[in-house]
């Protein structure tokens, strides 16, 4: 059955999306005000004012930060605990999933990604980052028992890596490589996960054929699962680890940054490094911004 408008439907019916418009419009400036405002970088002296700094991190991300009867732990967690005692203000503690840390950061909702991030130049358009708290590599891991021994043998296969990771980054330049090497032919799939340890489980029953992450992780789910994984290769270039603040957010920065270099000064910082990590990390600069 057809329908036919007459003048006066079609002009109701203008009206109405005119109306439509104007107010989605209106919807959009609020919200853009809104974004706006809170995308706000706190300065030094309103952090004082409220009396603490507003910092993410994850639980999930072994060794960096993680869950263990109960409690948050991890190098980035025993890290903060001493910074607390140094900083003059009370730090409050997000504890949330990766994929709503940077975010919460961009919006001015947190002052710090107090979380391992890996330091990009994509990133330093979005981000100033604190001193290093340790160095990495993107490797890849296998299952125990695979064939392949070589990261030219992912030629074909099914990786894995966390969604919005620097290392699902550097696995997707790796694969470029791939191609180039071998006359087109790269990765079947890479799948993206919301946590890493998701992507193990995968790894484990078969699903993927590797997973990629930093050597510091990897070696750290070997250590914990040396019958089921082993860790491959490098297959990105080696960089810094880092906590970020929004971008042009000096006074955070100033404050973190002076706790930070005090901990490597008093050797406190290798102390972790070497407990979490199996590594120190001496001749990091101190600062990759």
């Amino acid at each position: 059955m057809s329908v036919r408008l007459n003048r006066s439907d079609l002009c109701q019916s203008k009206q109405r999306s005119i109306v439509t418009f104007l107010r989605t419009c209106a919807f959009a400036l609020v919200a853009a005000i809104g974004v706006s405002h809170a995308a706000h970088a706190a300065s030094a002296e309103e952090i004082k004012a409220r009396g603490y700094l507003s910092v993410a991190t994850e639980d999930d991300y072994t060794p960096f930060e993680f869950v263990a009867d109960g409690k948050n732990t991890g190098y980035d967690n025993d890290l903060l605990a001493l910074v607390r005692k140094k900083i003059g203000v009370d730090i409050k503690q997000q504890v949330m999933p990766w994929s709503g840390i940077l975010p919460g950061v961009t919006t001015g909702k947190y002052d710090m990604a107090l979380t391992a991030v890996l330091v990009t130049d994509e990133r330093k358009k979005t981000f100033d980052f604190a001193s290093p708290t340790c160095e990495a590599v993107t490797f890849y891991a296998v299952k125990k028992g695979s064939t392949i021994k070589s990261p030219d043998d992912l030629v074909g296969k099914v990786v894995g890596a966390e969604t919005g990771s620097a290392m699902l980054a550097d696995l997707k330049l790796f694969n470029e490589e791939l191609k180039k090497k071998h006359g087109g032919n790269g990765l079947k799939q890479i799948v993206e996960y919301q946590s890493y340890p998701e992507a193990y489980q995968d790894l484990g029953l078969g699903r993927v054929d590797a997973v990629a992450n930093t050597q510091i992780s990897l070696n750290s789910l070997v250590k914990t699962r040396p019958d089921t994984f082993v860790v491959g290769q490098a297959i990105g270039k080696p960089t810094y680890i880092a906590w970020a603040v929004k971008k042009g957010n000096s006074d955070v920065l100033k404050m973190v940054d002076a706790a930070l270099l005090e901990l490597r000064k008093s050797g406190e910082m290798y102390q972790l490094q070497q407990k979490w990590l199996g590594a120190t990390y001496k001749d990091m600069p101190p600062s990759v911004n």
